[in-house]
């Protein structure tokens, strides 16, 4: 057996959110078929690989997104909470850019503390759980390949981690765009390489690429929504 193991962490595809919901950990949200189209191209991109597991973040998005990995190696998906979606205060609301969400008293207290963040989980919980979960994929598929598939904010702050970057940051500079893979090889129990990859790239629509500005209005929801999904 190689002492090479390699874990894929898989952002989900676009979701139908045509009001702009923040949706966070709500249930109820599924991908657009634009979404499916993403989850089908990465699902071909790594069809050939040596993937011997793959789990996914109970939350519907992404359960949809890992079925076709899943299927194409002939696996049974499995589930880990320790992938989910970083907890919100504002999920339910739309908060997006342009919608004045920032200059409501109400707001205020849950904005104190960027560095936390003050307004959901703490980024430590997130890098502990997160390292949980890519141990027990490493283990899993040990000497192979893993898929997990989990959502923006907390791929990026495990990554950040890793790369040993402060946890703090502007959400509109984050490398992990829909349905991109941010990779992690491991020698042993040992990361020792991060790569990252965006198979489905020409399907984004060009405000949700990484690093791209965001547009007034312009959420995930098909184009329509004002906040920006995970």
């Amino acid at each position: 057996m190689s002492d090479i193991t390699v874990v894929h962490l898989m952002r989900h595809g676009e979701v139908a959110n045509p009001d702009g919901v923040l949706y966070g950990r709500l249930p109820g949200y599924h991908l657009s078929e634009l979404g499916r189209q993403m989850a089908d191209r990465v699902a071909d991109h790594l069809a050939s690989r040596d993937i011997t597991h793959v789990v996914a973040s109970p939350l519907e998005r992404a359960q949809e997104t890992a079925t076709p990995i899943a299927k194409a190696h002939g696996l049974d998906l499995a589930t880990d909470e320790r992938l989910i979606e970083a907890d919100n205060v504002f999920q339910g609301k739309t908060f997006g850019v342009g919608d004045g969400a920032l200059r409501r008293p109400e707001n205020w207290k849950h904005l104190v503390n960027p560095f936390k963040p003050s307004w959901g989980e703490p980024y430590v919980e997130q890098v502990v759980r997160m390292v949980g979960a890519l141990d027990a994929a490493k283990d899993a598929a040990r000497g192979h390949e893993a898929v997990c598939v989990s959502h923006q904010l907390p791929i990026w702050i495990v990554r950040s981690f890793v790369e040993k970057r402060r946890l703090w940051h502007d959400p509109r500079k984050r490398q992990c765009t829909l349905a991109s893979l941010t990779t992690f090889t491991y020698q042993g129990d040992k990361i020792v390489s991060v790569g990252y990859s965006e198979p489905a790239r020409d399907l984004v629509p060009a405000h949700l690429l990484a690093g791209a500005k965001p547009v007034k209005g312009k959420g995930q929801g098909q184009g329509q929504g004002k906040a920006f999904g995970a």
